[in-house]
């Protein structure tokens, strides 16, 4: 991916982590291209995002924060660690200077080797674009429940997966794709499609289903996330034994980015 304004971003595959090598010149207009191109690369990434940073130059301090954003949102879902690759010492002053709160290594190896190794299950499932989606899904998660032993997410993950897969059906032409996570405190469901425009909460949610209301007052938190490939992805984050109630937006202080819903 080359930007607009001249950034570079270089997606690297690896077994222990997807890497996105950054160089170019990080500037107050690409700021935003930097942060939502790593955020786009973690939406399919399955152990941990590395930001290689050698060949990135950043006058001004202060952009430095874009990799504390990136954390703290990677964090939340897909739930991935996040760390940041450089041996400059102008960078590692830099990241100091403005208190980011991410691990940095000098080489993607040392990255790697340093890395928590949460256990993590997955599951996922195609879906077609059929009135009959939703009641797949249900059996889909009722199923993956039982197998992973997680009867106190069924019936809020039961919940929240019908409403993004309906939505996903009647907003969309796409055959959605249910993906399905459990970590140690957390349960995620993520539902994507191949269409571009965010999930909108609305006020009024839709005469044929409780919408994405009902799904912000049951996760700890949720989002829409644009994927590398095209498309998006909207999911929600279940902690046991919590519901989300009430509901705030968080923003990049920055701009007006992608926006989470999270309950404090």
């Amino acid at each position: 991916m080359t930007g607009e304004t001249g950034l570079h971003l270089v997606p690297h595959y690896r077994a222990e982590s997807t890497v996105a090598t950054l160089t170019g010149a990080l500037t107050e207009a690409g700021y935003r291209e930097l942060r939502d191109g790593v955020l786009k690369l973690a939406t399919d990434a399955p152990e941990s995002v590395i930001a290689d940073i050698h060949g990135l130059d950043v006058d001004d301090d202060s952009l430095m924060s874009v990799f504390t954003v990136i954390a703290l949102r990677i964090g939340d879902w897909p739930g991935l660690p996040f760390a940041v690759v450089t041996d400059r010492a102008d960078h590692v002053a830099q990241l100091a200077a403005r208190g980011a709160e991410v691990p940095v290594h000098a080489d993607v190896l040392a990255a790697e080797q340093a890395r928590e190794r949460p256990s993590r299950r997955r599951a996922v499932q195609l879906l077609a674009a059929s009135p009959h989606a939703s009641a797949i899904a249900r059996a889909f998660v009722g199923r993956t429940c039982a197998q992973w032993n997680v009867r106190r997410h069924v019936d809020d993950a039961l919940l929240v997966a019908t409403e993004l897969v309906e939505n996903a059906i009647l907003h969309t032409t796409s055959h959605p794709r249910l993906r399905l996570e459990l970590r140690p405190d957390t349960f995620t469901i993520a539902v994507a499609d191949d269409d571009p425009r965010r999930a909108v909460l609305r006020e009024r949610p839709r005469e044929n289903g409780l919408g994405l209301r009902l799904v912000a007052q049951t996760a700890h938190c949720w989002g829409c996330s644009p994927s590398w490939a095209g498309g998006k992805v909207v999911w929600a984050v279940l902690l046991p034994n919590r519901r989300g109630h009430p509901i705030a937006e968080v923003r990049d202080p920055r701009e007006s980015g992608p926006v989470w819903r999270r309950h404090p």
